[in-house]
């Protein structure tokens, strides 16, 4: 049998390798090969070197790294990190789900003041709710809003395989049984509860809505994984080998992927900061998890018009990452009475990480803006 798979392996990287890109794409892969190397991390002591160059697949090294290089991260010149913390309460905890996986989750609070709402967020591909999410969350809470947040079972310091998604909507049920139990809380459960999504946490936030259709006041869908840009996506002939594939060696890392923090990040300096984010899952995607967001998104674009909860959409027009078009479809398409739609003209897929100082501080007030007109709504 491992010689069998062994062979699968072998066929199915050829196959790759001759089937992925197009002669167009051949040529931006040659011109690719010749630009610089990933920035590293410099200036760390070879204890913090071991560290970050451990083995991330099990979660005990992506706790131990994600504690040396906290203090690092929250030191780094992006605007994010430039927000105070002294008026913000937070908490850190793990917390067993009924699979047994001990999963990672953490709180904003305004420290002074009653929230006027909570907003539970849903990370993207490969993120954490630590690190960027970490600038604006403090950004939310001294904006007057609880904030609660989680990593995903596979990623960021949750137990499981880094960057493993069996299936997705078991996932989804693992966000949907963690904040629903927050949210039980006395001190919150009388409060608007809002869903965060950014690019596949968007899909995340949006399944969550479909499985509890009246449990939320409102979601900020932040460049949605409503559909993968087909620049991002192998041709249709690779594809049905990969999902067949999927299914004998669901965990290996045989995806190609364009450099995602290239594809995502607008301004080069915020683009070098990525490296920065060491709990990150940076390789290629593993199968089942590739098959898992594909078939996501095509269940998401065929129930847009289930969707009925009122909404902010925020896309950037070049998002070659996640499809700006399929943002502009569900606003269209979505039941909802409530609803907004705002492209972002030249902007890219990480809106609140990757663009210049003043787009971010613009996307960031549209977001407060209509979260604070639908908390003053409520009677």
């Amino acid at each position: 049998m491992v010689r069998r798979k062994d062979g699968i392996l072998k066929c199915f990287r050829n196959f790759l390798r001759l089937g992925f890109l197009s002669k167009g794409r051949r040529e931006k892969k040659k011109k690719k090969r010749i630009m610089a190397p990933p920035v590293r991390i410099a200036g760390v002591d070879q204890e913090l070197r071991r560290i970050l160059e451990a083995n991330m697949d099990e979660v005990p090294n992506r706790r131990r790294a994600r504690e040396a290089f906290k203090d690092i991260q929250l030191g780094i010149d992006h605007i994010l990190f430039k927000t105070p913390s002294d008026g913000v309460k937070t908490n850190e905890s793990f917390e067993v789900n009924s699979r047994g996986l001990e999963v990672f989750s953490k709180s904003w609070l305004p420290k002074t003041t009653r929230p006027k709402a909570m907003v539970y967020y849903c990370h993207g591909y490969g993120d954490t709710c630590t690190f960027f999410f970490e600038g604006l969350a403090r950004k939310l809470a001294l904006s007057g809003y609880g904030v609660f947040a989680m990593d995903y079972p596979g990623f960021g310091m949750s137990e499981g395989l880094h960057g493993y998604i069996p299936s997705f909507d078991r996932l989804v049920d693992n966000v949907v049984e963690l904040y629903s139990k927050f949210k039980e809380d006395p001190d919150f459960s009388t409060l608007p509860s809002f869903l965060f999504g950014q690019s596949m946490g968007g899909a995340v936030a949006l399944k969550v809505h479909l499985k509890q259709p009246n449990e939320w006041s409102g979601a900020v869908l932040v460049a949605p994984m409503c559909k993968i840009a087909d620049d991002m996506v192998p041709p249709p002939i690779v594809t049905k080998v990969l999902i067949g594939v999927a299914k004998i060696l669901p965990k290996r890392k045989l995806v190609p992927q364009k450099d995602l923090a290239e594809a995502a990040f607008r301004e080069t300096k915020k683009r070098e900061q990525v490296a920065y984010n060491v709990i990150a899952y940076k390789d290629k995607p593993r199968l089942r998890t590739a098959v898992e967001m594909l078939k996501t998104t095509q269940e998401i674009e065929h129930k847009l018009d289930k969707v009925s909860l009122p909404m902010l959409i925020l896309h950037g027009e070049c998002d070659v990452v996640t499809d700006p078009s399929v943002s502009k479809a569900l606003y269209e398409k979505a039941s909802s009475s409530d609803k907004k739609f705002i492209q972002y003209k030249d902007a890219a897929h990480s809106l609140l990480e990757g663009e210049p100082d003043d787009m971010i501080e613009r996307v960031f007030s549209d977001i407060i803006s209509w979260l604070d007109e639908h908390c003053e709504e409520r009677p």
